[in-house]
């Protein structure tokens, strides 16, 4: 959703932005090209990644910072610079470049050691997860995350097979949960949601979307955008509930004459309901089907 990114952020040419989830640098070039004197700093937490945003934004360094930290560390250093931005975007999940870099692990059609970490260096991998959470662990992450019915199946498949011996690989895992998935399910390929569901808990990705996108929203500038790109509906929600009550103000209870807690709303939504994909891009993106785009414009100051 490049395009429909890039006009939701209504970009100044001396303005200060940010691509908190800069991955391949695909939305990062595209925000710097339509800057002259203004700046864009681009996070992830990937080193791969940052490699490739030094090569790919080689091209417009002059005007982009790039920033090797998580999303949820953006805003604190925002404010170490008093830094305050005319736009920020978040493209939240697994990036492009991680799903096709089969040895990261992310992919369940490729073969791969079990990694899924988004950062590195972090000590928890998939294969940690997959080898030693107990059954009743699995079934809770597998149906939480993943959305999965079959989840309690699904984990006793796997704490059957790891008896045997650890599970190492992605296409080892992937047999073991198409054994315990019904042949006639209709759920799309039967290893996608409990990938899903370990993904997100060795990277904790879930954990993090909320306080991110309420301390970045801090460092707005009255009339600044935020726009964020979700995939699957456990992170659309929690972008939408965010939103809603940042975008409420007043918390007090509704039978209460006057308000007492003095909260003010701090943004207000540029469209109620999320944008979506358009056909074309759909042709050419399968990736983007389930994508979701939410903006939002912060208030001026009371």
């Amino acid at each position: 959703m490049l395009r429909e990114c890039i006009d939701a952020l209504c970009i100044k040419p001396d303005g200060i932005y940010a691509d908190c989830t800069a991955g391949g640098g695909g939305h990062s070039i595209e925000i710097a090209g339509r800057l002259d004197s203004g700046r864009l700093f681009a996070f992830d937490q990937d080193s791969d990644a940052i490699k490739a945003l030094n090569s790919r934004l080689a091209p417009v360094a002059e005007r982009v910072t790039i920033v090797h930290r998580n999303f949820v560390e953006a805003a604190d250093m925002l404010m170490e610079s008093d830094i305050y931005l005319d736009g920020v975007l978040f493209d939240l999940g697994v990036s492009s470049y991680q799903l096709d870099t089969p040895e990261r692990g992310f992919s369940y059609m490729q073969d791969a050691p079990l990694d899924m970490r988004m950062d590195t260096t972090s000590p928890i991998s998939a294969m940690d997860v997959v080898n030693g959470y107990s059954k009743e662990a699995l079934t809770s992450l597998i149906y939480k995350w993943g959305e999965d019915r079959y989840a309690p199946r699904i984990a006793a498949a796997i704490c059957r097979a790891r008896e045997r011996r650890p599970i190492e690989t992605t296409l080892e895992l992937v047999d073991i949960i198409k054994s315990a998935v019904p042949s006639n399910s209709k759920d799309g390929h039967p290893a996608k949601r409990t990938f899903q569901a370990i993904r997100i808990e060795v990277n904790r990705e879930l954990d993090i979307i909320e306080p991110a996108l309420t301390s970045i929203v801090e460092r707005l500038k009255p009339g600044g955008r935020i726009a964020v790109i979700t995939f699957h509906s456990l992170e659309d929600r929690i972008v939408k509930q965010t939103f809603a009550s940042m975008a409420k103000g007043c918390t007090c209870p509704p039978d209460f004459p006057v308000c007492v807690c003095g909260k003010k709303p701090i943004i207000e939504f540029v469209s109620r309901k999320p944008l979506i994909p358009s056909e074309e891009e759909l042709s050419r993106n399968s990736r983007s089907h389930s994508a979701k785009l939410r903006v939002a414009e912060k208030l001026s100051a009371g």
